[in-house]
């Protein structure tokens, strides 16, 4: 069982950075993949970034590579999304989601965050 809180999410204006956060419970963080993930209004909820679990192996989504990076801290159970250049388009919910391997889909994530809002205004 692995359990997720997101935080770090808020209003920002365009150019701007912010870094969200996201503690785990459970102990096969460590042997998880970690992914992040946004839902903007009336919108499909899309991948953005993912990490294997020894924090080698990256994917993003083109729209924010070169702006967000993904990390992890093993030894704090937590998966970070530095947010760099931000741009209207990339306001949404945010939710980190655990899987057994690193992966685009959200069907292959098993565990979710609860989501935290990021605002980028124009």
């Amino acid at each position: 069982q692995v359990q997720l809180v997101e935080s770090g999410g808020g209003l920002v204006q365009a150019g701007g950075s912010l870094r969200l956060s996201c503690a785990a419970s459970g102990r096969t963080f460590n042997t998880r993949a970690m992914g992040w993930f946004r839902q903007a209004p009336g919108k499909e909820r899309e991948f953005v970034a993912t990490m294997d679990w020894t924090g080698t192996l990256t994917m993003y989504v083109d729209s924010v590579k070169g702006r967000f990076t993904i990390s992890r801290d093993n030894a704090k159970n937590t998966v970070y999304l530095q947010m760099n250049s931000l741009k209207p388009a990339d306001t949404a919910v945010y939710y980190c989601a655990s899987s057994p391997y690193i992966a685009r889909l959200r069907s292959q994530y098993d565990y979710w965050g609860q989501g935290t809002q990021v605002t980028v205004s124009s």
